[in-house]
């Protein structure tokens, strides 16, 4: 066989070879410290994404926000300037319209409910729905059920909320959320809530087990109210500028490495859990059960002032219909 037909027949079989990838070490953000669930399991997904891809690919985490907060590397991952960020759901809410419903208050009925709903296809739907944005929205993980803690009193039901100064996040939802209980919703960065629950600044917060142990909050606010008033969870986005310049079967290995990271991710944040609030009992803290329905009856206006197209309307009600 001469050259020329020796040249043109490799020629042939590189052209019918599937596009491979080039090997990847994608860069991947998170505001939490070494140890924490999250972070932990986007390193699991990094081993599972090396196993999947024989090598080829992995998963760097900076974490502990050496990237920057979370609306920072939200905006870092659209462009392509990192491969994947790990945020809470609320920073995308003005973003992907649909991640409004699990930021909703008291949607779901319990941890179980939650998992149940975002395993499946209205998780995937909500998931979706980020892609025309830029964001190929991965997995949940969790990110416990928030609830109010106080410093002088407790609050046993909606009555004894009225008129406390509760910190909440710097969100619309949050403040509408506090005032709808009657409380005085007062906005605040999270590393200032220590010293203004010490000094009386504030009542109250609120927040999940682990936050309120590893900040130490139960040490000046040691009255822990069990409303649960949100589960609003995590979310694992590639960048869609990135993904659309991998081959289908490294997208798949992604995907599939994100999903097996999900019960892992899962099993760290209940033992964390447990460990928060044997920590936070131990310094003092009182866990005080409280008359839920008050609370939840509070709240139509919230969701007639955030949930108002068709579309959304109809998510909220099959998530209550989930069993």
């Amino acid at each position: 066989m001469n050259i020329k037909k020796t040249l043109f027949a490799v020629g042939a079989v590189l052209a019918m070879t599937p596009m491979v990838s080039m090997a990847t070490e994608f860069r991947s953000s998170d505001i939490h410290p070494d140890g924490y669930p999250t972070v932990d399991a986007v390193k699991f997904m990094s081993e599972r994404l090396k196993v999947l891809t024989n090598g080829r690919h992995s998963i760097k985490v900076f974490n502990n926000s050496s990237l920057g907060n979370e609306k920072d590397t939200i905006e870092q991952t659209k462009i392509g300037a990192l491969a994947m960020t790990r945020v809470n759901i609320a920073p995308m809410n003005n973003i992907c319209a649909e991640t409004q419903v699990p930021t909703m208050p008291f949607l779901f009925r319990s941890t179980a409910h939650m998992r149940t709903v975002l395993d499946g296809a209205i998780g995937e739907e909500i998931l979706a729905s980020c892609a025309p944005q830029g964001f190929i929205g991965l997995a949940y993980y969790d990110s416990g059920a928030r609830s109010l803690y106080t410093a002088k009193k407790p609050i046993r039901t909606l009555a004894d909320a009225k008129g406390m100064k509760i910190r909440v996040q710097q969100s619309d939802l949050w403040v509408a959320l506090l005032e709808a209980m009657g409380a005085n919703a007062t906005p605040m960065p999270y590393g200032e809530v220590y010293t203004a629950l010490k000094t009386g600044l504030v009542d109250g917060a609120e927040n999940n087990y682990p936050s309120y142990e590893s900040s130490r909050h139960f040490e000046v606010a040691k009255y822990y109210s069990v409303t649960e008033h949100s589960l609003a969870p995590e979310m694992l986005l590639f960048s869609k500028r990135t993904w659309d310049t991998l081959n289908a079967e490294d997208q798949k290995a992604i995907r599939q490495a994100a999903k097996e990271s999900v019960p892992y991710m899962r099993k760290l944040w209940d033992e964390r859990e447990a460990k928060s609030k044997a920590i936070a009992l131990a310094g003092g803290a009182q866990f005080i059960e409280v008359d839920k329905a008050s609370f939840q009856n509070a709240m139509k206006p919230v969701y007639d002032k955030f949930i108002v197209d068709p579309k959304l309307k109809s998510l909220v009600k099959r998530i209550q219909d989930t069993k």
